[in-house]
């Protein structure tokens, strides 16, 4: 099985892969954006689009890889990360399923006001690549190609996870307690700044 977590920046996808990551024995967290910074180091930037999303091979590479992953790998794949346009929906996620995976797709979809508060918390300012693309993930995912929609702004990470566990029919490990959750989710967090 695939889980894809999708939502603007700022919506809780990293952090809550990560806590699926550490209570489903078996996962795997694949994230997609490295394929994109692989390509940043190896294409003339003359080939580069702004947005790596925008370049076919992206969008292929990542379509191959998780059939790859769903076909060879025994336990549930996460996929933390954002994707607004419903054609490469269509390219990726609809092209895996079409092909015999189980890939269930969620949206996190918590409000304006509290992504703004999650990324000033990151030190973003409305100057940020993430603040300024706000706006278009948002009229994006009226789209209902984009299914699964989770309100998650009063809600933890924890809960965000076993929401999505729920709904995929699957069992977590029990959480961990407050101290030990919140050091994971720095870890988490430190380890998606590192770029």
């Amino acid at each position: 099985m695939v889980i894809w977590i999708n939502g603007a920046f700022g919506s809780g996808k990293t952090q809550t892969a990560a806590e699926l990551h550490r209570r489903l024995p078996d996962s795997f967290l694949y994230d997609p954006e490295n394929v994109g910074f692989w390509m940043r180091e190896n294409e003339p930037k003359s080939l580069q689009a702004d947005n790596f999303q925008d370049e076919p091979i992206w969008r292929s590479i990542n379509r191959d890889m998780l059939l790859h992953l769903a076909a060879n790998y025994h336990g549930t794949v996460l996929v933390p990360m954002t994707l607004v346009n419903a054609q490469y929906y269509r390219e990726i996620i609809t092209s895996v399923r079409d092909r015999g995976t189980e890939l269930l797709h969620f949206l996190l979809y918590p409000s304006r006001e509290t992504v703004k508060k999650r990324l000033a918390s990151r030190f973003e300012s409305g100057h940020s690549w993430a603040w300024q693309q706000m706006e278009r993930c948002y009229a994006a995912f009226d789209d209902p190609i984009f299914e699964n929609r989770i309100v998650n702004d009063s809600m933890t990470i924890s809960e965000t996870a076993e929401v999505i566990a729920k709904t995929a029919g699957i069992a977590l490990m029990p959480r961990d307690g407050k101290l030990k959750q919140q050091y994971h989710q720095l870890k988490s967090f430190m380890k998606a700044i590192r770029r």
